[in-house]
């Protein structure tokens, strides 16, 4: 498949662009779609869609939360010749108890799993747990450069996965003829409380980072006094919530699976951001 173009979705987000890089270091041609990317390609806009898919035959789709665009997404895929698909999905997706889903982003992702499954196509699905990269370029960048990260997760704990990992089992499910049919569960080696993961960044980068344990209403009450509307401040504490209950402790085996070797550890992720002066400041 090496002389058609690879079809990289969401090319510029966390996983998207480190995918683009891995599979150019391989010396592969790579089309990099993004709404602001080398290729415009908007899922709100399936005019932007042909020209994305001509002449691809294999695809990394990270989808929009909250839309059911994959399914006829795919539809077009299959017009184009497209053979093999790999998903971005999340773990927790079959789990009712994993977490509230005030935004209803759930649907979307079970429907956009069908879809891939019921295509006719090679599949693959990607289901990371919490990115380690949110402390470095997501959800926690900000408090983390400010010194001070304040959360409603108690003393609960994640097994963070390092975004070159999930890029890793994308480019072999990509690239590879041993991955179809498979649901790769992705995560870190082990869980990492916050204290713990501030602790070692840290270390790290040799600055103080506290973490300051918040309930659900004081952190919400924070939120709508920095402007945010209360059903945003609400979103984002439901999805501290696997954080504070405990349930993306467990350790998935997608990473050994896929790769052959085990998942980089947070201690790791945090010396090479440091390294590659992740943290400014």
């Amino acid at each position: 498949m090496s002389e058609h173009p690879i079809l990289v979705t969401g090319a510029t987000g966390k996983s998207g662009r480190r995918v683009v890089s891995q599979l150019r270091a391989k010396g592969l041609p790579v089309r990099a779609a993004a709404r602001n990317g080398e290729h415009i390609f908007d899922w709100t806009d399936s005019g932007t869609w042909d020209a994305a898919l001509a002449g691809v035959r294999s695809m990394y789709i990270v989808q929009l939360d909250g839309t059911k665009l994959v399914r006829p997404f795919i539809e077009r895929a299959v017009q184009h010749g497209v053979q093999r698909i790999v998903l971005a999905s999340g773990r927790g997706i079959d789990n009712p108890d994993y977490a509230k889903d005030s935004s209803g982003i759930f649907e979307g992702i079970v429907d956009s799993e069908a879809a891939v499954r019921e295509s006719g196509l090679e599949w693959t699905i990607s289901r990371p747990g919490w990115f380690a990269q949110n402390f470095s370029e997501g959800f926690f960048a900000d408090a983390v450069l400010a010194g001070e990260l304040r959360l409603p997760a108690g003393d609960g704990a994640a097994s963070f996965v390092d975004a070159e990992d999930i890029a890793a089992v994308v480019v072999a499910a990509l690239t590879e003829d041993r991955h179809g049919g498979q649901i790769y569960e992705l995560s870190g080696p082990r869980a990492v409380t916050l204290t713990e993961a501030v602790a070692t960044i840290s270390e790290a980068t040799g600055r103080e980072i506290r973490y300051v344990p918040l309930s659900v209403e004081g952190y919400v009450a924070e939120l709508v006094q920095q402007g945010l509307p209360p059903s945003d401040a609400e979103a984002f504490a439901d999805a501290i919530e696997p954080l504070r209950e405990g349930t993306d402790e467990y350790v998935s085996d997608g990473v050994q699976r896929a790769l052959g070797r085990p998942p980089r550890t947070f201690a790791e992720f945090a010396k090479s951001t440091a390294d590659d002066d992740g943290w400014p400041g």
